[in-house]
């Protein structure tokens, strides 16, 4: 990663650092590894407390194994583990998202992990040198109102979207970090030039802007916009209070408006307990702890056996582009271009 990536990232991380909460067993991380007689695991999470915590004390309750957690951004938390370098306490990064799991690969802050954890989780949901490795999936998805449109009726690609016939019909949210995820795949997978032009066409055809995937969804639902981009989860949310709630999704095949991210484990080369990390990763892809994430909030599971959420389009047929997740973790460029293009 290039060193401006390392120092922007530093200096969020500075400048946010009192949002970062710091919470378990004790006020604040240590690396000493000792609980009692047991071993304790310093987490470092991108995500949030009210879906993971429960799993953490599930881990707890059936290995022994403490779990001290330290909550915050994904990207914060990432830039605090290069500030703190060899003097982290932190055995493991779990991200929102594969970007920033990227970044901390790139630094050479991460570990390998075992070839019988990652065989788990398909090839495209993990590191490609093996050092991080995908829990869960979440699909980029064309939202519609079913009111409003056919199926048939809805674009087959982001490139569809930049048509005159659809200026003004479609929300997106580029202050929102899954889309801001999602442009960088557009520069991994079409080039920096293509999504420069791909987001000028799409500020030329008038795009109505949404605070975040929720407000899309809620957007479509009132019939403000007839198509949005959004993450797949959001929908069941709605669905689950109106069953007739009038949106749908639709998936464009081969198309990178059908990316798969993913939320991820990194164990940290600063850990000097790398056998409870492991059983730390073990089990997050547990049946039990994907299916608390796939009925909790909607997410897909990378584990085979376990049924998509909801209802929704099973992974396996969804038919996204092969993007080497790792490469998305030039967040800086993206905003840069975001801010260039007039999107943000």
């Amino acid at each position: 990663m290039k060193r401006r990536k390392v120092i922007s990232l530093i200096g969020l991380a500075a400048a946010t650092s009192t949002a970062l909460i710091a919470c378990g067993p004790q006020d604040s991380p240590t690396a000493d590894g000792a609980a009692g007689d047991g071993q304790t695991l310093v987490v470092y999470s991108g995500r949030g407390e009210d879906l993971i915590g429960p799993m953490f004390e599930r881990f707890e309750a059936e290995t022994g194994i403490s779990v001290n957690v330290r909550y915050g951004d994904t990207a914060e938390l990432a830039a605090t583990i290069l500030e703190e370098g060899q003097n982290s306490p932190a055995d493991i990064y779990f991200a929102q998202d594969a970007g920033a799991l990227g970044a901390l690969q790139a630094e050479g802050r991460t570990r390998n992990i075992p070839e019988n954890l990652l065989n788990q989780v398909d090839p495209r949901f993990r590191s490609r040198e093996g050092q991080w490795i995908g829990i869960t999936g979440r699909a980029r998805v064309f939202a519609y109102n079913t009111d409003m449109l056919d199926a048939e009726e809805v674009p087959n690609s982001i490139w569809e979207l930049t048509e005159p016939e659809w200026s003004g019909r479609v929300g997106w949210a580029p202050t929102n970090g899954s889309f801001q995820a999602f442009v960088s795949a557009v520069r991994e997978h079409e080039g920096e030039e293509r999504a420069r032009e791909w987001l000028e066409a799409m500020q030329a055809n008038d795009p109505q802007v949404f605070r975040n995937n929720t407000s899309i969804v809620e957007g479509l639902g009132r019939g403000e916009v007839e198509v949005g981009l959004v993450n797949n989860y959001y929908l069941a949310r709605f669905q689950a209070e109106d069953a007739n709630f009038p949106v749908a999704h639709h998936y464009p095949s081969g198309d990178v408006g059908s990316m798969i991210n993913i939320a991820g484990i990194a164990i940290l080369d600063t850990s000097n307990q790398p056998d409870a990390a492991e059983a730390f990763v073990e089990f997050m892809l547990s049946p039990e702890a994907q299916q608390h994430f796939a009925e909790g909030n909607s997410e897909y599971p990378l584990i085979a056996g376990i049924d998509p959420p909801n209802n929704q389009l099973p992974i396996s047929e969804i038919n996204p582009p092969d993007i080497d997740l790792s490469s998305l973790e030039d967040l800086e460029g993206t905003l840069e271009l975001l801010q260039e293009t007039g999107a943000l």
